[in-house]
Order: C-alpha cells, then sequence, then structure tokens
C-alpha cells in the first residue's frame, strides 16, 4: 500500500473536482475527486458546452461506447445553454434506477476519475456519502473502470463496502442493506447493483482500490476493522473542526452562544486505541500547517487529510469569486464560519461559511422556494401500506407532512444539492425564474490560507499548498 502523506479532502460537490485531484496527485500526495451529485455535474457542463472538450474526451474513453455517447447526444449544447434557461436535470434515485440512470451514474464517475489520472502516474481516490446510500453502488463501480486507487468514504457506518469493492472488482452482482425509516426490524431492503446487466459483455478483473473509512472515534474505527464484510485498509481520523458534515457530539446537544454544538472531552478520539489496530491512519479536521502535520506523524499517523486550503486554490471547482471573497476574508481575519447544527436535511451538523449574497444568510435563504429536484439527501421510508416513499426535510413544508414527516424536522434546513451546485457554477434556474444561490461549506480553521499566499498573492496553487505542508516534516 502506497501511503501519501497529504490527503486532500473530498470536498462538496465537485469542489475536489479532477483539476484539483489530478494537480495533488502530480505532487506525489493522495488527490481525491467528490463523488457526491456527480451525475448532474457532467450533464451540466455538458449543457455549458463542455469548455475545454474535457467531458467528451474522457467518454471517449469509456470502454462502452453505446453507454457514454447517449449521453452527449442527450445533454450536449455546443455553443452551451442560455444563461437563463434552466438545466435539463437527471431523474433521482430510487431503489430501482432506470438502466440509463444506472448508465449516467457509472460513466459520471468513471469520467472524474479518468481525467483525474489523465497523465501521470500519481494516487487518485474518490470520496463518498454512505449517507447518500442510492447511488453509491454505480459510482464506485464506475470508479472502479477508471482504475481508481482509493475510496474514502464517512456521514455513516460503512461495513459492507469493502466487501463490495472485491465483489465489484470482478462484475459481480453487489447489494446493499438500505437504510428504510419506519421500516421493522424483520425488513432486509437492499439495492442491487448488476455490472453484467449494465455493460452486457465481459470485461478484465479489475484494481480493487484502496478503503479508507471516516471515523470519529475509535470505537467506530474498531468496529469497521473487525466487522466489516472484506478488507479495510486504514483511516482517515476526522475532528469536530473539519469542513462539511460533522458526526453529531456524544450526547446531549448542547449549544453555545453562537447555536453551535459543543463537542467536548467524550468526542476526543483515542489515538492509542487507533494505533492498535495496526492500520495506518490519516489526522483530519485544523491540520493544515507545518507543524500539525509532523505532530500528526509524531502521534503515529501515516499523515493528514487537508480540505479547507485546497478548497479556495486555483484549481479547486469552487466559483472564482467565491475564493476571491473568502481569501479576502481570511486574509483580513474575518472569515466566519459556524457549525449548524440544522441546516442539512442529514440531522449531522454543517459548517457553513459567512458570506454575503449566499445561502448562510438569513435574508437570502428566505428568499428561495423550497423545492426538491436533485434529492440527494432523500430518505427512504415505509409507508403504510408497505410501499417505500422518498421525503428531504428540506423539501416543501406541507409535502414533507404528507409523506408522514414531522414539520418541526424542517425548520432551517437548507437545500445542499442546489446549494452545492451553486458553489461550483452549475446554478440551477428554477421554472419561476429563482436562481440558485451558493452555500459554502469551509473547515473552522483557515489560518494556514495567508501563510500559502506569496507575498502581495491574491490566490495560490495545490502545489503551494503542498509544498508548505511539507516545508518542515523531518
Amino acid at each position: 500500500m502506497t501511503q501519501p502523506v497529504i490527503i486532500q479532502g473530498g470536498m462538496g460537490v465537485a469542489v475536489s473536482d479532477w483539476r484539483l485531484a489530478r494537480a495533488v496527485a502530480m505532487q506525489g500526495q493522495l488527490g481525491v475527486v467528490s463523488g457526491t451529485g456527480i451525475n448532474n455535474v457532467l450533464i451540466r457542463r455538458l449543457q455549458q458546452g463542455d469548455p475545454g472538450g474535457h467531458m467528451r474526451r474522457a467518454l471517449a474513453h469509456f470502454p462502452l461506447p453505446e453507454l457514454a455517447q447517449p449521453l452527449i447526444d442527450t445533454y450536449f449544447i455546443a455553443d452551451g445553454k442560455p444563461e437563463s434557461a434552466p438545466f435539463k436535470l437527471a431523474p433521482m434515485y430510487t431503489v430501482n434506477p432506470s438502466r440509463e440512470l444506472q448508465a449516467l451514474t457509472v460513466v459520471a464517475n468513471f469520467a472524474e476519475v479518468f481525467l483525474a489520472k489523465e497523465g501521470h502516474s500519481g494516487l487518485v481516490g474518490i470520496n463518498l456519502m454512505e449517507k447518500i446510500q442510492l447511488p453509491n453502488l454505480m459510482s464506485l463501480y464506475g470508479a472502479m473502470l477508471a482504475g481508481v486507487d482509493y475510496v474514502l468514504m464517512g456521514a455513516g457506518i460503512p461495513r459492507e463496502i469493502p466487501g463490495i469493492l472485491d465483489q465489484l472488482a470482478a462484475h459481480q452482482q453487489v447489494s446493499l442493506k438500505l437504510h428504510v425509516e419506519q421500516a421493522s426490524a424483520d425488513d432486509d431492503i437492499r439495492l442491487v447493483f448488476d455490472p453484467q446487466a449494465l455493460v452486457g459483455t465481459a470485461l478484465a478483473p479489475l484494481k480493487r482500490p484502496y478503503f479508507l473509512p471516516i471515523v470519529a472515534s475509535a470505537t467506530l474505527a474498531l468496529s469497521l476493522a473487525k466487522k466489516s464484510s472484506g478488507r479495510v485498509d486504514g483511516f482517515i481520523v476526522e475532528g469536530p473542526t473539519a469542513g462539511g458534515h460533522n458526526a453529531p457530539p456524544r450526547g446531549a446537544l448542547q449549544l453555545n452562544e453562537r447555536g453551535e454544538p459543543i463537542y467536548g472531552p467524550r468526542d476526543a478520539v483515542d489515538l492509542n486505541k487507533i494505533k492498535e489496530l495496526g492500520l495506518p491512519f490519516w489526522l483530519a479536521g485544523a491540520y493544515a500547517h507545518p507543524d500539525k502535520l509532523q505532530q500528526a506523524l509524531d502521534q503515529g499517523a501515516a499523515g493528514i487529510q487537508v480540505g479547507t486550503v485546497f478548497a479556495l486554490c486555483a484549481e479547486s471547482g469552487l466559483r472564482p469569486d467565491l475564493k476571491r471573497a473568502l481569501i479576502q476574508q481570511a486574509l483580513a481575519g474575518d472569515l466566519d464560519v459556524r457549525t449548524d447544527p440544522a441546516a442539512s436535511p442529514t440531522s449531522f451538523p454543517f459548517k457553513v461559511a459567512r458570506l454575503a449574497d449566499t445561502l448562510s444568510e438569513a435574508e437570502v435563504y428566505a428568499l428561495r422556494p423550497r423545492q426538491c429536484d436533485l434529492g440527494y439527501l432523500r430518505v427512504v421510508y415505509k409507508r403504510p401500506d408497505g410501499q417505500l416513499g422518498y421525503r428531504c426535510p428540506a423539501e416543501p413544508v406541507d409535502a414533507y407532512v404528507k409523506k408522514g414527516g414531522d414539520s418541526a424536522d424542517t425548520a432551517g434546513r437548507k437545500c445542499l444539492c442546489n446549494g452545492l451546485m451553486a458553489n461550483i457554477d452549475v446554478a440551477q434556474v428554477q421554472k419561476n425564474g429563482y436562481r440558485e444561490q451558493p452555500l459554502v461549506t469551509l473547515g473552522d480553521d483557515v489560518s494556514s490560507i495567508p501563510h500559502v499566499l506569496a507575498p502581495g498573492a491574491t490566490s495560490y496553487s495545490a502545489k503551494d499548498v503542498i509544498e508548505y505542508l511539507l516545508a518542515a516534516v523531518r
């Protein structure tokens, strides 16, 4: 197992896109693409005219043209769609996705990993959320078809994933137990994906990627190491200062004066117990400093995972104007990141960067008509008639309640799906003319940003980040 010292975090929807992952991998570290929502990202890039032709180049390398070409035929617009026109959407995921949606998901993940790996021999991983179950089997297969080296997965307990990777490497049918609200203890509702039924031909065995679950406790690491369906290759140990979703605090929820969850001694990870497992681990959450990297190595870690400082570098997928504004705030010392206990429909705390004209501001949030048209964070529930339904606390309140949800669960919920798409300049224009606004997530620690910038500079590269972090390593 090749052990990088620095793992670039898998951030948001295509913030950690193929360009960023490629730039990091070419510097000898682990570049990571985000697989979340990548099916809609691909088709929106095509509808924007595919600047540079990168999407079409990746699709031309997909081993089965009969699955890739229809995407170009359906979604590619040579001169790009009009700015005021809405994007054509992919269908929302269900327990039984159509063949077309399966193909789109596989091809989209292949394309992102292919581009990240193109033209060099460095390491590339993909980050997925266990909480977003419906696309994951197809996403993993698509990434593996492109030769992905690592799979990182957090926001849940992904015990079944290691064995699924073994099976997908042999193009075997796989299944995953689905979390279903209101299901009985006797229900065993599973997602099923059969690669052979999709590709319809015999392909050579695939490389099985290394699997690194993202954990927030030694107890979870031990459980995954001992009880997973296959080999776990190491861990990313993430603290509550990391960006994006955080594990909830242990015990009764308490909030500080800013309305943020309070983390205490019970939330500290026992690294000695992690070390006893004998597997490599990387520390994440406020480690983007040379001294913190050295501290992690001294504690027995293989290295660190870094997100925020990469999210604002030149190669990331974050909108350039957002990057400039956030870097200026960091330089001025007034970049504020709040851990919002209500923003995410998942009910996990979610870090939100305060920025004008984004959904972090109450007046901007209040103007958004509630709508759920992407559905990545929908949960599956069992209806009284025994059929499965889908609901999201960020959808219209009446619709959520009609589906058996509690209206209290909708308070303060934000549509992360559309907000994160807007972050990367593929914002949807809704039928009523409303243009989706960004919702930026960063980690608590932004203090390394001024140190990475050269004197007088207003931007920096992934290479600058890596050189800064490695400068003092013994």
